[in-house]
């Protein structure tokens, strides 16, 4: 599946993962290859990105940190997300 970050600033991240974890207003929930369409407000937390590989933009250096659950992690304030037909869009503050 395909993630695209963005926060005000940047671009943050784009490219082919296997799993993304957020932080949803609710509680935190995974999204795996083919999950069902979703629009969700995210709350403060680490988004978690698992994927083969990761090439960040140069705007994102600092950003993220290699968590020890070998995810790369994310710090948000806030944002929104959408999943629909295999591709994640994320809006961050």
């Amino acid at each position: 599946m395909y993630l695209e970050i963005i926060s005000p600033e940047a671009k943050l991240f784009s490219g082919t993962v296997t799993s993304v974890t957020v932080p949803g207003i609710d509680g935190e929930f995974q999204m795996l290859n083919h999950h069902a369409a979703i629009i969700s407000i995210l709350a403060k937390g680490d988004i978690k990105i698992a994927a083969d590989s990761f090439n960040f933009p140069k705007e994102a250096e600092g950003k993220f940190f290699l968590g020890n659950d070998k995810r790369y992690h994310l710090s948000i304030e806030s944002g929104t997300l959408e999943m629909n037909d295999n591709k994640i869009n994320i809006l961050v503050e």
